[in-house]
């Protein structure tokens, strides 16, 4: 057995990969959420609800973009976005990459933290591969890390995902760098490095 050590002032998450390989039968999820394609987000609209969605569990890939290089993903024709609306407020989203022959990536899929754990996310899921499954894809994929929210990889199991690849991945730590608060992340430690 062996172990890395992850240096001070950095994070070291075991990224796991799911994988769906045949379209599963629609299911119709009964829900007050209402689902709109999210077409050319603002930059700044959406690192905002990326925030607000992914502080908890320390989602920072987007903030770390310059509102020119997330505007080049976000407009890209391979990107489709699905908004997610309760009422009056956009709760959630799901952003898909078709950039792959005959692959559809669930790059990010959320809620705010006020939804999660009342069923939205079924709801969410139910949409979202709807819209993944195209007539020309063979495959969904996505992937999930050890500061995301224990409930995940239970959650995709019961969705029809399959795991098939580990990573570790070590990258600094995004409260220290400042792109998030250091209260986020709670269930992390913060370990920081001689100053």
């Amino acid at each position: 057995m062996s172990t890395i050590e992850i240096p001070p002032d950095s994070l070291g998450v075991i990224v796991t990969y799911f994988e769906m390989m045949q379209k599963p039968p629609a299911k119709e999820k009964q829900s007050d959420l209402v689902f709109r394609s999210w077409d050319h987000p603002d930059p700044a609209s959406y690192k905002s609800l990326f925030h607000r969605i992914g502080e908890e569990w320390l989602w920072f890939g987007r903030l770390l973009m310059s509102d020119t290089e997330l505007k080049a993903i976000l407009h890209d024709e391979a990107t489709e976005i699905i908004s997610v609306q309760h009422g009056d407020n956009i709760v959630g989203f799901a952003e898909l990459d078709f950039s792959e022959s005959q692959q559809c990536e669930i790059v990010y899929f959320g809620l705010v933290p006020e939804m999660n754990g009342k069923g939205y996310g079924n709801a969410l899921m139910a949409e979202t591969l709807k819209r993944a499954w195209k007539d020309d894809i063979n495959r969904v994929w996505l992937h999930t890390c050890t500061n995301d929210s224990q409930r995940a990889t239970g959650f995709y199991k019961r969705e029809g995902f399959t795991a098939y690849k580990r990573e570790i991945d070590i990258h600094p730590d995004p409260r220290i760098t400042g792109h998030l608060s250091m209260d986020a992340g709670p269930h992390v430690p913060i370990i920081k490095g001689p100053n």
